[in-house]
C-alpha cells in the first residue's frame, strides 16, 4: 500500500499519472492497432469497427458500477487505516464484476448485433460491425472483474504492475492483429473478425496475469475464494457506482447519436468521425491520467479527514490538466492531419477527421476540467453531480443533433460546433457542482474552511 495522505500532493499526482497514462495508452492502442490494420480493408470495415467500438462505451459504463464504487470505498478505508473494510469491499466488488460479466456476454450475443446494425450507414458496414462485435465481446467482458482488481490496486496507490501487465497485452495484440486480420504467415485472413479475436486473446491473457499478480503487487488486500455476495456491501458500492454508470451511459448515447445523425453523409463521414474520435480519445490520455490519479489521492485524504489536502488535490490536478490540454489544443490547430493519415488513404475520410479534430480541440481545456471534477466526485463518494453535468448534454447536444439530422441544409461542421458548445456547458456545470460539494463535504472536517 502507498500512503497518499503524506507527502507533496503534486508529487503523488505526477508519479501516479505517469503510470496511469501508460496504462491508458495501452488500452487505447488496442483499438488503434485494430483500426490501423482494418483500414486496409476499406472504409466500410473502418466504419463498422468504429460503430461496433461504441459497445466499449456500454462496457465502460457498466464497469463503473464496480470500479468507481470500489475505488471510492477502498480509498476511504485505506485513508482511515481500516484494512478489514478494504478487504470486504474488494471481495464484494470482484464477485459483482464476475456476475455482471456473465450477464453481459448473454445479452451481448443475444442483442448486440441488432443494436450496432441500427447505427450503421449501409448493409456492408452493419455486417462488419456485427462480425467484429461478436469476436470482441470476450475482451469487453474481462473489463468487469478487471475493474474490481484495478480499482483496488489504484485505491491503495499501486499503479506500476497493472501498467506493465497491460503493456504485455498490447504486444500480444500487436503480434496477433496482422496475423489474424490480414492472414500474415497463415494465408487465412479473418478480416474484422480477426481484429476482435486478437483483442480478446490479449485481454484474457491480461486478466489472468492481473489476478495472479494481485497478491504480489500489494499486501493490504488478498485475492482468495471468499466471494459470496453480501448485499449490504453491494448496496454501498452501487450507491456510488450507479451514477458513474449513468454518466458513461450518457457518453454512449451521445456517441451513438453522433454516428446516427451523420449517417446521411455516407460511410466516409462515419469513418472520418470514427478515426477522429479515436484519436481524440488518445489525445485526452494525459489529462485523463491526472484525473484518474486525483480519485485515490483525494479519496485517501478524504478518508483521513484531511480537508486542505483534498482541496489541494483538485487545485493541482486542475492546473496540470488544463495546461496539458491547452498544449494539445495548439497542436491540433496546427497539424491534426498528422494524427489521421496513418489510419486512412481515402482523402474524403482524412478531410472529415481533420476538420473534426481542429474544431473539437477548442473544447480540450473544458474536457480536462470535467475529468478533474469527475475524479473529485469519486473521491468524495458522491458521483451524482457528475451524472447531472453529463446529463446536460441530452439537452445541449442530443436533442439539437437529432433535429439537425433532419435539416437538409445542415453540414458536418454544424454537428462539430454543436458538440463544442455542449461540452463547454457541461464543464461549467461540473465546476459549479464541485464547488458546492467541497463546501458541503469538507465543512465537517474544518469549520473555517475556504471554498474553492
Amino acid at each position: 500500500m502507498r500512503d497518499l495522505t503524506q507527502g507533496a500532493i503534486w508529487r503523488h499526482l505526477v508519479g501516479m499519472a505517469m503510470f496511469i497514462r501508460a496504462g491508458l495508452v495501452v488500452n487505447t492502442l488496442y483499438m488503434l492497432i485494430d483500426l490501423y490494420f482494418v483500414s486496409r480493408l476499406g472504409k466500410q470495415a473502418v466504419a463498422g469497427v468504429a460503430s461496433a467500438g461504441s459497445a466499449m462505451f456500454i462496457t465502460m459504463s457498466i464497469s463503473q458500477l464496480v470500479g468507481v464504487g470500489s475505488l471510492s470505498l477502498v480509498s476511504h478505508a485505506v485513508g482511515r487505516k481500516d484494512q478489514a473494510d478494504s478487504q470486504l469491499v474488494f471481495e464484494q466488488a470482484l464477485s459483482m464484476g464476475l456476475l455482471i460479466a456473465g450477464v453481459f456476454l448473454v445479452l451481448g450475443y443475444g442483442a448486440g448485433g441488432w443494436a450496432v446494425g441500427r447505427i450503421a450507414s449501409d448493409a456492408q458496414t452493419a455486417q462488419d460491425a456485427r462480425t467484429y462485435l461478436y469476436w470482441y465481446l470476450p475482451a469487453l467482458a474481462t473489463m468487469f472483474p478487471g475493474a474490481a482488481l484495478g480499482s483496488a490496486l489504484r485505491a491503495s496507490g499501486v499503479v506500476g504492475i497493472p501498467m506493465m501487465l497491460q503493456s504485455g497485452t498490447v504486444v500480444i495484440n500487436a503480434i496477433l492483429a496482422p496475423v489474424l486480420i490480414m492472414g500474415f504467415f497463415t494465408g487465412h485472413p479473418m478480416g474484422v473478425a480477426g481484429a476482435g479475436l486478437a483483442s480478446s486473446i490479449a485481454a484474457l491473457f491480461g486478466s489472468v496475469a492481473l489476478a495472479v499478480m494481485f497478491n504480489r503487487a500489494q499486501k493490504y488486500m488478498r485475492l482468495h475464494s471468499s466471494l459470496h455476495p453480501k448485499w449490504d456491501v453491494w448496496k454501498r458500492i452501487a450507491a456510488i457506482g450507479l451514477p458513474a454508470t449513468g454518466e458513461f451511459a450518457l457518453i454512449f448515447i451521445t456517441t451513438a447519436v453522433a454516428y446516427w445523425s451523420i449517417r446521411r453523409f455516407g460511410p466516409q463521414a462515419q469513418a472520418g468521425y470514427g478515426i477522429g474520435a479515436r484519436m481524440m480519445q488518445a489525445i485526452f490520455l494525459p489529462a485523463m491520467a491526472v484525473a484518474f490519479a486525483t480519485g485515490p489521492i483525494a479519496g485517501q485524504n478524504f478518508g483521513a479527514r484531511h480537508a486542505e489536502r483534498v482541496r489541494d488535490t483538485f487545485r493541482h490536478a486542475a492546473v496540470m490538466g488544463a495546461g496539458i490540454m491547452l498544449a494539445l489544443t495548439l497542436f491540433c490547430q496546427i497539424s491534426p492531419h498528422i494524427l489521421v493519415q496513418p489510419f486512412s488513404s481515402d482523402p474524403a475520410v482524412i478531410d472529415v477527421a481533420t476538420e473534426f479534430l481542429r474544431i473539437a480541440s477548442w473544447n480540450f481545456v473544458a474536457v480536462g476540467l470535467t475529468f478533474c471534477c469527475s475524479g473529485m466526485f469519486q473521491a468524495l463518494g458522491d458521483t451524482r453531480p457528475a451524472l447531472i453535468s453529463s446529463g446536460s448534454r441530452l439537452l445541449t447536444y442530443v436533442v439539437p443533433a437529432i433535429w439537425l439530422a433532419g435539416q437538409s441544409w445542415a453540414s458536418l461542421r454544424d454537428f462539430w460546433y454543436l458538440s463544442l458548445a455542449s461540452i463547454t456547458v457541461q464543464a461549467l456545470i461540473a465546476c459549479l457542482l464541485l464547488r458546492h460539494q467541497l463546501h458541503h463535504k469538507l465543512k465537517l472536517f474544518s469549520p473555517d474552511h475556504k471554498i474553492v
